[in-house]
């Protein structure tokens, strides 16, 4: 059964290349991008670079996740008055558990530390989602839960990093991060989004989430099986399927892509699996270029960035695919769709 779409209210995000959701989406729009060195130094003895995200003071750790996601949650709240949010759950997505170098206890202390830092509470019904780069597709299907259940507004906010040495050392033994000596890697970033969304009301000017699809994908990156891309294509079948729609209906694709060849070639396949009918053009946009990995913030950058480019029309059309990637193997798809203005 087609299940209500989701609207997508407000966005918030914070990046390297801008400090809310306009300023950042203008950059990716123009593809700016600002790497720099961190403190620390690759096994080839050159610093390893970095989208790091630049606050009032050098803060590190859960006091900047915290700084960074009460940001975003202030600038997709900015039009809800303070004594309303306890009643909007925050639906919190971090890194998945067996990511390398993640902060100890951070399900609750980072919790904790945004309502400190915002001065504020929400929602009883607020949840945790440690699912990595495909927990805003995670916190979406819960949202939709809750808004089922009688929540009016849902509030899902993220916030990451992978620029703790722990974390990039782990990376950078295993080559898997952009260096002078290797191309085939990604550029680690950090970053908080948020979203607030709604039950569609089929309003002109509203991005929808009209379908979510999840996958598993048993060739993941580790697995030295052969990627035939099984489990991101039954995540997209699915997603299509809520949505009632099929692959050629969709007008471009935004994904988590950040740099590894293994993740594009697995965008690659999928593609071959999905579609049906032949299109002319059929881009495929990937923010990280602009901001690094940003691990559990990626998938909200894509919709904020989908919201974004429909908002101010630049875009292909108003069908969206966005897909995302765990390491591990949990896949996610999303169909997004623009409901313009007459």
């Amino acid at each position: 059964m087609k299940t209500a779409p989701l609207a997508i209210l407000k966005t918030g995000l914070v990046t390297s290349v801008g400090l809310d959701a306009p300023s950042s989406c203008a950059a990716i729009r123009a593809k700016i991008t600002n790497p720099s060195e961190t403190r620390f130094i690759d096994s080839g003895g050159e610093w390893i670079m970095a989208h790091q995200v630049t606050l009032d003071q050098p803060w590190r750790g859960l006091t900047k996740l915290a700084k960074m996601a009460a940001m975003a949650i202030e600038e997709a709240l900015a039009e809800v008055p303070k004594d309303d949010w306890i009643h909007i759950p925050l639906v919190l997505c971090v890194a998945e558990a067996d990511r390398p170098g993640r902060l100890d206890g951070l399900d609750d202390r980072l919790f904790q530390a945004i309502q400190a830092e915002l001065g504020a509470r929400f929602a009883p019904q607020s949840a945790i989602v440690s699912h990595g780069r495909v927990g805003v597709a995670v916190a979406l299907a819960q949202a939709r839960s809750l808004l089922a259940g009688g929540c009016a507004r849902v509030l899902i906010a993220a916030s990451d990093s992978l620029l703790s040495w722990p974390t990039l050392s782990h990376y950078e033994r295993e080559d898997r991060l952009l260096t002078a000596r290797n191309s085939n890697g990604f550029m680690p970033g950090e970053g908080a989004g948020a979203l607030l969304v709604g039950a569609g009301g089929g309003k002109a000017g509203e991005l929808v989430c009209t379908g979510i699809g999840f996958g598993r994908e048993a060739a993941h990156l580790d697995s030295g099986e052969p990627l035939r891309a099984e489990g991101l294509s039954i995540a997209i079948k699915a997603a299509l399927a809520d949505a009632g729609c099929a692959m050629h209906d969709m007008d471009f694709r935004i994904t988590d892509l950040s740099g590894e060849q293994y993740y594009f070639k697995e965008a690659a396949l999928a593609l071959s699996r999905t579609l049906r009918k032949r299109k002319e053009e059929f881009d495929i946009w990937h923010p990280a270029e602009c901001t690094g990995e940003q691990g559990a913030t990626a998938g909200l950058a894509v919709v904020a960035l989908a919201d974004a480019a429909c908002r101010k029309a630049f875009t292909k059309g108003p069908n969206i695919l966005a897909h995302m990637a765990n390491d591990a193997g949990q896949r996610a798809a999303l169909s997004l769709q623009f409901r313009g203005k007459a």
